[in-house]
């Protein structure tokens, strides 16, 4: 049985531009972030949690926990919720799964989330290094979890297996908003590969885990935003993260609906309903947060 949302008034024009008291944080700056921060600048590593305004950077650098993104901080993509740069890739860093292998036994680090920007103009859209990324970790860290939060590769199947097989522990993508958006919201992604990529991977790696997160306030509707969900269980995603979209910049798409606390809840409800093994749903949740806690439970 569905269970219905409760009643929240719309957000007025004028409220729109101001962030509600709850998806208020503290500013950065623990000694734990400032250390991490500064091993990244000397290692010459990205992180997503940096280049997509995170609003969670503090607590999880304060828990020595960070998603490295990897083949660079330039995106082949413009997508209209992002905050990662756009524009022609000339960057190449042979060198970089080394050195995040490197650092992940160096700080310690009992799990990782790895991910990247689009490389589109890369033949395999970048999965090789992927693979010696993964494996790098798994070298010099061995009982460190990895999971992969992965682009579509366009659709290529042998890039998807080519990450599977470095062994990954969970295979995260992320479907960001209902398919009625994504000609607006995600240029050059398409609702119907994302769920291609979930079965692919169903059928070739049938015990890995695999997880998918939703951004909230694009203009998406209640029966949309469900009928994702259902989707995605359908191709068996066991994990979901659900978290309110946050307009990087003026000329970034706008926040349509900031969604209440309550809502969020509700929907954890639903997702549970549907049979997601774990969802995790909040105003502030992005797609690795409180990961390794989702990790373990599934493990559980």
């Amino acid at each position: 049985m569905m269970h219905s949302l409760p009643v929240i008034q719309p957000d007025t024009p004028s409220l729109l531009g101001r962030k509600p008291a709850w998806l208020k944080v503290r500013a950065p700056g623990g000694p734990n972030y400032m250390r991490l921060k500064g091993r990244l600048r000397e290692w010459n590593l990205h992180s997503v949690c940096e280049e997509a305004h995170c609003p969670n950077i503090g607590e999880c650098w304060e828990d020595a926990t960070a998603t490295f993104m990897i083949l660079g901080d330039v995106c082949t993509r413009n997508c209209g919720y992002c905050a990662v740069t756009h524009g022609k890739p000339v960057w190449e860093d042979r060198e970089e799964p080394e050195r995040i292998g490197r650092a992940v036994a160096d700080l310690g680090l009992e799990y990782v989330v790895i991910t990247s920007v689009n490389r589109d103009d890369l033949a395999d859209g970048g999965a090789a290094h992927w693979a010696a990324t993964v494996r790098a970790a798994r070298r010099h860290a061995p009982r460190c979890r990895v999971e992969v939060l992965i682009p579509d590769f366009q659709g290529r199947a042998a890039s998807l297996e080519a990450v599977i097989a470095a062994g990954p522990d969970i295979l995260n993508h992320n479907t960001e908003t209902v398919p009625r958006l994504y000609k607006v919201a995600r240029h050059g992604g398409r609702y119907e590969r994302t769920l291609a990529l979930f079965r692919h991977a169903r059928s070739v790696a049938p015990a890995l885990p695999r997880k998918s997160g939703i951004i909230l306030g694009l203009g998406e509707t209640r029966d949309e935003l469900v009928a994702t969900m259902r989707d995605l269980r359908e191709v068996d995603v066991a994990i979901l993260t659900l978290g309110q979209y946050l307009r990087p910049s003026a000329r970034h798409l706008p926040v349509e609906k900031y969604y209440h606390p309550d809502e969020f809840a509700e929907l954890a409800v639903i997702g549970r309903a549907l049979g997601f093994r774990h969802v995790e749903s909040g105003p502030l949740v992005r797609s690795s947060y409180h990961a390794k806690r989702q990790s373990e439970e599934i493990r559980a």
